[in-house]
């Protein structure tokens, strides 16, 4: 590159042109490198202070250098100003506030000079390379790339794309997948990354996108949008479950995805190493869905908590094993495709829970509105668990219930009341004793209980509460208890995982509602001025 400042004008632009070429970039980018190098060097010759610019023209080669200068009443700098008399003889007629320019004769590079330029045009000329290549491949993030492997440092595997090189991390490869340097490699880009040492590209064969992507390559269908692939779950290396629907009722989107004697999908397990995948029928009813998804295993019932975002499924005894699968492989992957968290329960496990949770039930009745065994039995029975469902229920539906009567339905939904009330006062006397302010009281929603809760958790003033997000009050709590068959798999009870969710996660407050606690908790924060309530949310 040192003979490109030195070379006749042919020679520059030939040298241009096939650096362009070579490199993939503008022939115009090239040419601004040509520049500024021959400016860094002429300042480096006439002075740094001095304001020099080179011109090359683009289509004849010829070099021009020049420094320009400001005519002013009175110079400051004698290497960017120049006074009116100057100017003068400089370009006759100027005036101040003008600019001149001064033209400079071509100067000589010598070896320091040129090994300079040389430089500044490989760092301008690598620059536009790496813009380059962060335009091609931003857009390419979910394609899948093939390219060729080249080393392989630290576990990392450096996969070189052609215009670019990407990189498979070493938790994105296929566990036991031996790559070696040479081999062809299929990936898809997972996300491109803007660096300091250029574009980093990263590459992925673990990922569930990947093996969609090999389905649409195999399955034309999928391609087409005949059938949509509307989740996606991978245990890399062993197993693999994808659910599938058909958008045409005569397609079986099953048959399509598995192909004649199997052909489409052995096609996709090679390329996965040989990785098990089971194709499920996906269903918008929730329930069907995770039925089909923990197959083979046969499942008895689908319990559904919507608010938790939890299923609990309840199997036969002899096919739980079955269901969870080895290391909790099977149920880990059915909650993934899902996206929700799935308990697995056995019909024994399920029946003594049940039991329990009647008993449970009974004795809170029983304790609590003083009635006999039977009684309170019978209003579990009912469908009834909490205090406030019986008092706060139409007192007609109390009554229909077979052997209940009005004057039998309205002393039970007293009774309910007062025991509340109790409650409430019980709660009212410890949230006093814990300190909490009676100003939080007149908050709307926060019930004693929950000021309990506050007071526990030192938040015992307006300020206090003031300075929560929504997220931190009313966000639910994630429960951490592992489930049968995942055990070891899952944070133990105690760990930072408890601490998820809001302070008064417990109580299922909206966010909306969580919204107005603390934007009431700030009011006294505005009640002079003018200003609105920040959100609090942020």
């Amino acid at each position: 590159m040192s003979t490109a400042i030195s070379a006749n004008k042919a020679e520059l632009l030939a040298i241009a042109d096939a650096v362009a070429r070579e490199k993939l970039i503008d022939r115009e980018i090239v040419i601004e490198a040509m520049e500024d190098a021959i400016q860094r060097a002429a300042r480096a010759r006439y002075g740094a202070e001095n304001d020099i610019r080179a011109k090359i023209d683009p289509r004849s080669g010829d070099m021009r250098l020049w420094r320009v200068v400001e005519v002013v009443e009175e110079v400051d700098d004698y290497f960017k100003q120049v006074n009116v008399a100057d100017g003068q003889k400089l370009q006759p007629g100027c005036v101040v506030g003008d600019y001149i320019v001064d033209p400079l004769p071509p100067i000589e590079f010598g070896r320091i000079a040129a090994q300079a330029a040389k430089q500044v045009i490989f760092q301008k000329v690598r620059d536009a390379e790496r813009e380059r290549q962060f335009e091609e491949y931003k857009d390419r993030v979910g394609e899948i790339i093939t390219g060729v492997v080249k080393r392989v440092e630290f576990g990392h595997v450096v996969v070189d794309l052609g215009r670019a090189e990407g990189v498979i991390r070493r938790d994105q490869q296929i566990p036991r997948e031996v790559v070696r340097v040479g081999d062809r490699i299929r990936s898809v880009v997972l996300n491109v990354r803007r660096e300091n040492r250029g574009p980093q590209i990263f590459l992925s064969r673990s990922h569930p996108d990947f093996m969609k992507k090999l389905f649409a390559q195999e399955v034309p269908e999928i391609y087409d949008g005949i059938i949509e692939i509307k989740a996606a779950a991978r245990d890399p290396g062993s197993r693999a479950k994808i659910g599938v629907i058909s958008h045409d009722g005569s397609i079986d989107p099953v048959g399509a995805c598995v192909g004649m004697k199997g052909s489409r999908v052995q096609a996709v397990v090679q390329e996965m190493q040989g990785e098990k995948i089971d194709i499920i029928p996906w269903s918008p009813d929730t329930a069907t869905f995770v039925v089909n998804a923990l197959q083979p295993a046969t499942v008895s019932r689908v319990l559904i908590d919507e608010e938790e975002s939890r299923i609990e499924v309840v199997v036969p005894d002899d096919q739980l094993s079955l269901a969870i699968g080895r290391r909790g492989q099977n149920v880990r992957l059915a909650s993934q495709l899902t996206g929700s968290a799935i308990d697995i329960m056995t019909e024994s496990d399920s029946n003594e829970k049940r039991q329990k949770e009647f008993v449970d039930r009974s004795a809170m009745f029983e304790r609590e509105l003083d009635v006999d065994e039977t009684l309170a039995q019978l209003l579990v029975a009912e469908g009834f668990g909490e205090l406030e469902e019986v008092a706060y229920i139409e007192a007609e539906e109390l009554a229909a219930i077979e052997g209940f009567d009005e004057e039998l339905a309205a002393e039970l939904q007293n009774r309910a009341g007062e025991a509340l009330e109790r409650r409430e006062e019980a709660s009212r006397v410890e949230r006093r004793a814990l300190g909490v302010e009676d100003a939080l009281a007149e908050i709307p929603y926060l019930t004693q209980a929950m000021l309990v809760t506050l007071g526990k958790a030192g938040i015992k003033t307006l300020d206090d509460l003031a300075d929560l997000a929504t997220d931190e009050l009313v966000a639910r709590k994630s429960r951490t208890e592992p489930r049968r068959g995942e055990r070891g798999d899952r944070p133990e009870r105690g760990s930072k995982a408890d601490d998820k969710g809001g302070v008064l996660g417990e109580y299922g407050l909206s966010e909306e509602q969580g919204n107005e606690i603390i934007m009431a908790a700030r009011a006294h924060w505005f009640e002079n001025e003018g200003d609105a309530v920040a959100d609090p949310s942020a």
